[in-house]
Formats: structure tokens, sequence, C-alpha cells
């Protein structure tokens, strides 16, 4: 247990350490490749028993919050990410992955980062799950509208990953809150926290595999990839910031967070093998500012909302 609570204090440098880790340790990706989507699964069964239910639904009984977060996430985003993209002159296929990448719905691991960060986890929950429901009808029209690529993303293979990811560990995580107390919930709080942790660092093993490779192919091309990943990334997280900021500085933080780091994981289940491979490094690519935000933005995101400690408290 104590490895575990040391485990949650340290989320952000574990993380970072991590995708580095799968990033230079092939064999290691490798190995975690083909668990991708079972530790997702249980990343997001113990992220149900942190976040606290009744602020759950609290939120969804305030609407027009989600869904201007929702809407702004989804129909915003890709509209202003392709503006950007003409603005500058990036078209072909790295445009194309930014703007398809805007167009992702908010990362399962969201409630967990923003946890790791002092924000708020819950409407990190809500959003997530409400953008996963919603992005195979948001997603195709727009990517087909703005870039004039398909994604050929089947609504019922879609439908199976949900059921995987959120359906199951949704039900999962109601059983044990049946069996174990609320009190004793709480005081293994901590602990679960830390298992989220190498839940993610594993998850970051697997997304690495074949990059290494990639990277000593063409290194001018992937680090100016993994430039336009970061700058998508934080961008987005600006946005959003300032566009919700009269809503309040803990909401806004959040979903500045949540508009950043998309499921891009998602995207390289649903692809059709013809997707231009470049399309499909970047959204790899884009794996480095997702891990590495709770790492860099942590101590912003202390002096903004002026958080000490070394988790958030409940």
């Amino acid at each position: 247990m104590r490895f575990l609570e040391w485990s949650a204090r340290q989320g952000g440098a574990l993380l970072a350490a991590g995708i580095f880790a799968g990033l230079f340790i092939p064999p290691l990706a490798s190995l975690f490749r083909d668990f991708v989507t079972p530790t997702v699964a249980g990343l997001m069964t113990l992220v149900l028993l942190r976040v606290d239910l009744a602020q759950v639904l609290g939120y969804l009984r305030r609407p027009l919050l989600v869904g201007a977060l929702t809407a702004w996430l989804l129909l915003a985003m890709p509209l202003i990410a392709y503006g950007v993209a003409a603005a500058v002159g990036l078209d072909g296929p790295l445009g194309a992955a930014l703007v398809i990448s805007a167009t992702g719905c908010a990362a399962t691991s969201s409630p967990a980062f923003a946890r790791l960060v002092g924000l708020d986890g819950e409407i990190s929950l809500v959003v997530a799950i409400v953008t996963t429901l919603l992005v195979p009808f948001t997603a195709p029209p727009l990517a087909l509208g703005l870039m004039g690529i398909d994604l050929a993303i089947s609504l019922p293979g879609l439908m199976t990953r949900l059921a995987l990811v959120v359906g199951l560990p949704l039900l999962i995580s109601i059983g044990i809150r049946q069996m174990v107390a609320e009190p004793t919930l709480r005081r293994f709080g901590p602990s679960v926290d830390g298992a989220v942790v190498w839940l993610v660092v594993l998850y970051g093993f697997g997304v690495m595999d074949g990059m290494l490779a990639r990277l000593l192919a063409d290194p001018a091309w992937v680090l100016g990839g993994l430039g336009l990943a970061f700058a998508g990334n934080f961008g987005m997280n600006v946005l959003t910031v300032l566009a919700f900021l009269a809503m309040g500085r803990g909401l806004a933080l959040a979903g500045g967070l949540l508009a950043g780091n998309r499921n891009m994981a998602l995207y390289l289940a649903v692809l059709p093998a013809a997707t231009d491979d470049r399309i499909l490094l970047f959204f790899a690519l884009a794996q480095f500012p997702l891990f590495l935000s709770p790492f860099l933005l942590r101590p912003v995101y202390a002096r903004l909302r002026g958080w000490q400690g070394d988790m958030p408290r409940r």
C-alpha cells in the first residue's frame, strides 16, 4: 500500500518516465502492445471508484455546462484547428492529423490526470463519457468536410469498444461500491490513485510499440510531428481555459486539460489500413504531450489555483 501511495504522489514523474521507457525499450513496448484495451478498461474501473458519484449526477443536472464543454470539444475545436492549419499553410498529412485529433473525444484517462494535478475529476469524467458516446456522429462528417478524409469509423465497432472501456468498468465499479463501504473506499483512495498511475504507464508502453524504429528512419519528420503534437495539445488547452474562464477558474482549467488530451488510441483502433502512415504516426506522437502534461503543467495549475499538497483532498 505504501508503494502505491508513493506512486500516487509521484504520478507525474512516473508517467513522464514511462512514456520514454516505452520509446527506448522496444521489447517492453512490444510486450504490452496487445494489452492496451484491457489496461484502459482497468484504468476506467479505478477512476470510477475515485470520483464522487453524487457530484457526477449533479453535473448531469447542469446540462448547459456539460453541453457547452461537449460542443466546444467536438465542434468548435476542430473548426478552430482547421482555421489555424489553413492560416499557417499546414496541409498534407500533418495538417489532416492535427484537425482529426481535434475531432477526438476526451481521453479516457482524463479524470485520472485531472486528479493528479488537483483539478475536477467529476466534470472530467462526465465530459469524457459524453464525448466518447458522441464522437462517431461528429468526427466523420467533420473530417470529410474539412480535410476530405474518410475515417471509416464503424458505429457498432465503436460501441463494442465503449462497452469494454466504459460500460463494463461502470458495472464493476458499481458492484464494488455495493460490497465495500464508502469510508473504506476513501481510506484506500491514495492506493487506488497509485494503481491508476501504473495502469496509465502500462498503456503508454503499449502505444509506443514501433516508435523508436520510426524515429531512427525519419528523425526530422518525427521531431517536427512531435513539436506539432505539443503545440496542438497546449494550444487547445489554453484556448479552452480562456473560453470558459467566466465559469470559474477550476472549471476552465479542467476543461482545458480535456481539450488538450484527446483519445487518439480510439482512432488508431478504427482507422483503415489504407490511412497514411504519417497520420497514424502523429496520433502515436500525441501520446507524449498527453503523458507529460501532468508533469509539466502541475506546477502551473498549483500556482493558478493556489493549490498546495501532493494530491487533491476530498
